[in-house]
């Protein structure tokens, strides 16, 4: 005697299917469709994963340079003198100083060009 596999299959489609719930058109009702558009998903959610830390970097950068801008300098002086002073702190770091506490980042600044 066979062995069918429809419990089996069902199971996999209606795992696949409540996964794409929200998606649009076709892509939610049909397996088919439903798949791809899953497959897709996981690329995109892996590709932009790793993209997410670029976009944050560039974030920080940016709020580093309004800051320095405030304090009559530019982005580039500031990290050169960073490194000549041997000041070794990340540009994440830098940004929440420059939100959050301005005054210890102005001291940094001027630790930074006084070196």
């Amino acid at each position: 005697m066979r062995v069918k596999a429809g419990i089996v299959t069902r199971k996999k489609h209606k795992k696949i299917l409540k996964t794409t719930k929200g998606y649009r058109g076709t892509y939610h009702k049909i397996y088919k469709r439903a798949h791809e558009a899953y497959m897709h998903a996981g690329q995109y959610s892996y590709i932009h994963r790793r993209k997410r830390m670029h976009q944050f970097r560039r974030l920080w950068i940016t709020r580093i340079t309004a800051a320095v801008k405030a304090l009559g300098y530019n982005y580039s002086q500031f990290m050169h003198a960073l490194k000549k002073a041997k000041i070794e702190i990340n540009r994440k770091m830098l940004s929440e100083l420059a939100i959050h506490k301005p005054e210890a980042f102005k001291k940094i600044v001027d630790k930074a060009f006084s070196a």
